[in-house]
């Protein structure tokens, strides 16, 4: 059946990074709640529903296919049919994604999806509140963390291969900014291991998470 990996974070902290490389090494299937989130965000914009309109945008969710699926470079994000997989990371649907995820109702429609996807195990997942309220009996959590101004390098290294130039004091205002909205959503689990991955490279991190695995795997969970 394969195990249910919680990763979980502020924004920036490398969370869909390693946990694309987790589901690798484990031939898992990779959840990206984020990307999820983005999609219905960036419908809410193209539509002009109001986005401090809470059950106008989970109405809107429940007539909305979103779609995750494995492609030559990376997860495909697929909306209504549509590939927005790059045009949901742009900076006008990341300025605005904590604003739609922050309504209950539309938290409630996600969530059961989610569940779903988790449902039959050998998955990895990261969002905000996975360990904490979507997949609170997971095998194994993860809650990483980094500085603000870490998190502004990775962001600006991470838009400049897109072709965007955004100041890094910009991006780290931003970042705080979001830290803020997501307060709320974000929430480390009493039994999720904490990892700083400020002075951590890639490798690194995938190496420590993996060890964990490994251990609970060996304490009788099958991979």
């Amino acid at each position: 059946m394969g195990l249910q990996i919680a990763i979980d974070g502020p924004a920036a902290a490398g969370k869909s990074t390693i946990a694309k490389k987790i589901a690798d090494h484990l031939n898992y299937v990779y959840i990206d709640t984020g990307a999820m989130y983005r999609a219905a965000t960036y419908k809410a914009l193209q539509k002009g529903i109001d986005l401090n309109d809470g059950k106008a945008l989970a109405n809107m969710l429940k007539e909305t296919s979103i779609e995750l699926l494995p492609g030559k470079n990376g997860q495909i994000v697929k909306l209504d049919g549509a590939d927005v997989t790059e045009i949901i990371r742009s900076p006008l649907v990341s300025n605005n994604v904590s604003f739609v995820s922050r309504h209950p109702e539309l938290r409630e429609v996600m969530v059961e999806r989610q569940r779903a996807l988790a449902d039959k195990g050998g998955v990895v997942m990261d969002g905000r509140d996975i360990g904490t309220r979507v997949l609170p009996h997971a095998d194994v959590k993860i809650f990483m963390v980094a500085s603000v101004e870490k998190r502004a390098e990775r962001r600006y290294k991470e838009q400049l291969k897109k072709g965007i130039d955004t100041p890094l004091d910009e991006l780290k205002r931003e970042i705080m900014l979001r830290d803020e909205r997501d307060r709320r959503q974000l929430g480390k689990a009493d039994d999720a291991i904490e990892i700083d991955t400020t002075s951590l490279s890639i490798d690194e991190v995938v190496e420590r998470i993996m060890a964990i695995i490994k251990e609970r795997a060996a304490n009788g969970e099958a991979l």
